[in-house]
């Protein structure tokens, strides 16, 4: 098992010195726990990639915030769902990595804030989810993408989608994505005590999103999907990252498409902790992923 590289463990180091004393944030109250998390992501919103436009919006009733880049074909858009457990992080903290998801993919970014955890858990942010994608501009091809629990409130919205024979995005971009609750799994054994996440955190994202009778609903946890709803979805781009908890989840879920003889591209970056496409300003394999995602973007079926 390889460590980190060494402009992770540079960033690892910064981390390391910057937040020395502050707490775990999942152990406090969660508006507490959110101020942390807000507190924590300045740093990856400091030094922001330029792009056309960038405003805060309304969108389905749901406080949102629209990035338009300098390089926007006009045909195409997606809706981005922000990580942090289900319960943390907004469209603030993740200005940075909707910038850079824009600019690598040529189009707009709305990135909306759906209702948090534990005041409001499942199916609560799944719902604010859908009413976005319904409510999208229709001039546009839409896909849509997310982080950590904003993947699986992507795939989730997809599952949900598909099952109903709606209409679909045109794709689904994932990264590092939770995607099932089995906390035995070969990365959850590795990666125990992080760096970064770990396994007790994830414990208790669970504990406010969802109890564990409802953790087999595919729409809770993407994994317990049928083959044939799998079958279903869309083209997909994955990620996960080396030293990530998650990541055997991310690829169990590749393995099971690749199974279908579907083509998705899954992509697992070494050597990085889970949410590191947040550190785009220090981070140069956080920069390749949106490169690569924005590959797979321009690649998918017209």
């Amino acid at each position: 098992m390889s460590g980190p590289t060494d402009s992770m463990q540079a960033v690892l180091d910064r981390l390391a010195a910057e937040d020395a004393g502050l707490g775990d944030p999942t152990l406090l109250d969660p508006q507490s726990g959110r101020a942390l998390a807000a507190l924590a992501n300045l740093r990856w919103n400091a030094d922001l990639p330029g792009v056309a436009e960038a405003r805060t919006v309304m969108h389905a009733d749901l406080p949102a915030r629209l990035v338009v880049p300098e390089n926007d074909g006009g045909a195409e858009a997606i809706l981005h769902v922000h990580g942090g457990g289900w319960a943390f992080c907004s469209a603030a903290t993740h200005e940075g990595a909707a910038r850079r998801l824009a600019i690598a993919c040529g189009c707009p970014v709305l990135t909306v804030e759906y209702r948090l955890a534990p005041e409001h858990p499942f199916p609560a942010g799944l719902d604010d989810v859908l009413a976005a994608w319904e409510a999208r501009d229709p001039a546009r091809r839409w896909s849509i993408a997310g982080d950590s629990a904003g993947a699986n409130l992507a795939l989730a919205a997809l599952l949900r989608l598909a099952g109903q024979g709606a209409d679909l995005p045109a794709m689904g971009l994932l990264f590092y994505g939770v995607f099932g609750a089995d906390f035995a799994t070969p990365s959850y054994i590795a990666h125990e005590f992080g760096p970064g996440l770990t396994r007790a955190k994830m414990q208790r994202y669970w504990d406010w999103y969802a109890p564990e009778a409802a953790r087999a609903d595919p729409e809770v946890a993407p994994l317990a999907a049928t083959d044939a709803a799998l079958t279903a979805l869309p083209p997909l781009y994955l990620n996960a990252a080396g030293l990530d908890p998650l990541r055997s989840e991310t690829e169990a879920l590749a393995g099971r498409l690749a199974a279908l003889g579907r083509s998705d591209r899954f992509d697992l970056v070494e050597g990085v902790v889970h949410g590191f496409m947040q550190m785009g300003s220090a981070l140069p394999e956080a920069r390749d992923a949106f490169a690569a995602a924005g590959e797979a973007f321009a690649r998918k079926p017209a």
